[in-house]
């Protein structure tokens, strides 16, 4: 019985994964694109080289933009997969016992 409901609930999910993402997707062809050559605002990217080391203390640019500049979201990129890890360790776990 209780293999039947985590059988259940997981397609549940599943399904409900793939009608959201599948119904807030962007027509194909949409999306705005640059085309090759034009010109674009670079003033961020170029702050952020030359300052980056002073601003967060990192030696590593690419580690001072995910962990200074940016840690919020990467705290919740971390905690968003930490929680998909343990629900399928406890699917599989569910599975895996013998009745």
């Amino acid at each position: 019985m209780q293999r039947a409901l985590a059988l259940g609930m997981v397609v549940a999910i599943g399904v409900l994964l793939v009608f959201t993402v599948s119904t807030n997707l962007l027509p194909f062809g949409s999306f705005p694109s640059r085309q090759i050559g034009e010109n674009f605002d670079n003033s961020i990217g170029q702050q952020i080289l030359e300052n980056a080391p002073q601003q967060t203390g990192a030696a590593n640019v690419v580690t001072s933009v995910v962990w200074g500049y940016r840690g919020y979201d990467t705290l919740g990129e971390a905690t968003v997969l930490f929680t998909a890890v343990v629900g399928v360790v406890m699917i599989f776990r569910a599975f895996g016992r013998r009745e």
